[in-house]
């Protein structure tokens, strides 16, 4: 289930079960990666936690602590809202239907790629 809690953070207008204030656990911390000192000597990384679930997020996309924090939010009631709703939540519905797209997509691509060959040998046999 790790790969669909990777889901999470795709849409805005899913209707998602609602997170309290009380349920959450907020820590900022110092980010990683690239960025020296920037990244080095501010802690505008968040870590939420909601407590019921254990579902931990860090964020730490912006430089801005209040940006993080927001986004921090949306995808946590993401990924608690496919922890407890499963294959019933929009999230989840919304990655099958972008994996059945991008499978189409791919299926298309193959059969292009297929008639390119078939249409080179051919003009391959009429030069001989």
């Amino acid at each position: 289930s790790l790969p669909l809690l990777q889901a999470a953070r795709k849409r805005n207008s899913l209707n998602l079960l609602e997170l309290s204030e009380a349920e959450l656990e907020e820590q900022f911390v110092r980010g990683d990666g690239p960025g020296g000192q920037a990244t080095n000597k501010t802690s505008n990384c968040v870590v939420l936690k909601h407590i019921p679930s254990g579902i931990v997020v860090k964020c730490h996309q912006t430089r801005s602590m209040e940006k993080n924090r927001k986004i921090a939010r949306e995808i946590l009631q993401e990924k608690v809202d496919l922890f407890y709703r499963g294959e019933d939540s929009d999230v989840f519905k919304e990655k099958k239907a972008s994996e059945k797209q991008k499978q189409e997509k791919k299926r298309r691509a193959k059969e292009n790629l297929e008639r390119k060959k078939l249409l080179k040998e051919m003009q391959q046999l009429d030069k001989e």
